[in-house]
C-alpha cells in the first residue's frame, strides 16, 4: 500500500493534463478578447459602407 501510494504522488500525468487546461484556457480567453476589441471598429466600417453605398447612384461622378 505504501508503495502504491508513493508512484501515485510521483507521476505527474496530472500535472501535464492541468498544464494543457490552463494553457488551453488562456488561449480561448486571449481569442475572446481579440474577437471583442477588433468587433465595434469593424462594424462601424461596415455601417460607413453601407451608408455611402445606399447613397450612390451609378454614373453620378
Amino acid at each position: 500500500m505504501r508503495m502504491t501510494l508513493k508512484n501515485f504522488f510521483k507521476s505527474e500525468d496530472g500535472a501535464v493534463t492541468v498544464d494543457w487546461v490552463v494553457l488551453t484556457a488562456a488561449i480561448v480567453s486571449l481569442a475572446v478578447v481579440a474577437i471583442f476589441a477588433i468587433q465595434g471598429p469593424t462594424d462601424d466600417v461596415g455601417d460607413g459602407v453601407g451608408n455611402y453605398l445606399t447613397g450612390y447612384t451609378p454614373g453620378s461622378n
